[in-house]
């Protein structure tokens, strides 16, 4: 069995390969942004079972993104519906025969992880100005520098090898399942996979308007005054 820390290319685009997990995380992008720009050109007062799907999964975020944080949805709302969806989508790909979810792979759960990480520094400067972001690292005191850069990365790796590691292992555990057993016995397995699927988008989700926010908020403190 090949290794699940490798990836075959699909094709090489001049020297650089093209790996499957990649050109099914495009076709994810490609698929999502066709339809959101379908529905916007379609939106009605009297909502059709689409747009009231969409707008019910709006509402769904911007709760989430209120009751974890307290925070206004309205800043954070496109990027973590967006990336929900996204990763929710690519959980559930697995469904497709011969695809297999680019989440599964590292190259994705990377990816996604580099843009939470840079997100948050969007976000933090965004709300607090580029000191008020800086000055965060120094909270509460300035000796913790260094272990809150550390932190700030090391969160987002933690979020890489959490979606990686769930996805893959629940792929690898079907397709063994299947292999050794009769066509009807993964099924129950298939089912329990789209639950972590979509467990894992959840959690991914909520970690990063968690760590955002968090940014932004210590970028706002004005820094404590010696007694």
């Amino acid at each position: 069995m090949d290794s699940p820390l490798l990836s075959e290319p699909l094709f090489l685009l001049g020297p650089v390969p093209i790996m499957v997990s990649v050109v099914v995380t495009w076709a994810i992008m490609s698929v999502l942004a066709f339809m959101a720009m379908l529905l916007s050109r379609r939106l009605t007062q009297v909502p059709s079972r689409v747009q009231a799907a969409a707008e019910l999964l709006v509402i769904t975020v911007d709760r989430q993104i209120h009751d974890v944080t307290g925070a206004a949805p309205a800043p954070y709302r496109a990027f973590i519906g967006t990336l929900f969806v996204f990763i929710l989508i690519a959980n559930w790909s697995s469904l497709i025969p011969g695809i297999g979810p680019p989440t599964a792979t590292m190259e994705t759960p990377a990816a996604l992880a580099l843009i939470v990480f840079l997100s948050i520094i969007f976000f933090g400067i965004q709300g607090g100005g580029l000191g008020g972001f800086l000055r965060g690292f120094a909270r509460p005191n300035p000796v913790m520098i260094p272990l809150n850069m550390l932190e700030s990365l090391t969160r987002s790796f933690s979020m890489f090898v959490r979606l990686f590691g769930n996805v893959m292992s629940g792929v690898f555990v079907i397709a063994i399942v299947g292999s050794l057993a009769a066509l009807l016995v993964p099924i129950p397995l298939m089912a329990l996979d789209l639950l972590t699927g979509a467990v894992q988008a959840y959690i991914f989700a909520i970690l990063s308007i968690v760590f955002i926010t968090s940014a932004v908020e210590k970028g706002k403190s004005p820094p404590k005054k010696d007694s």
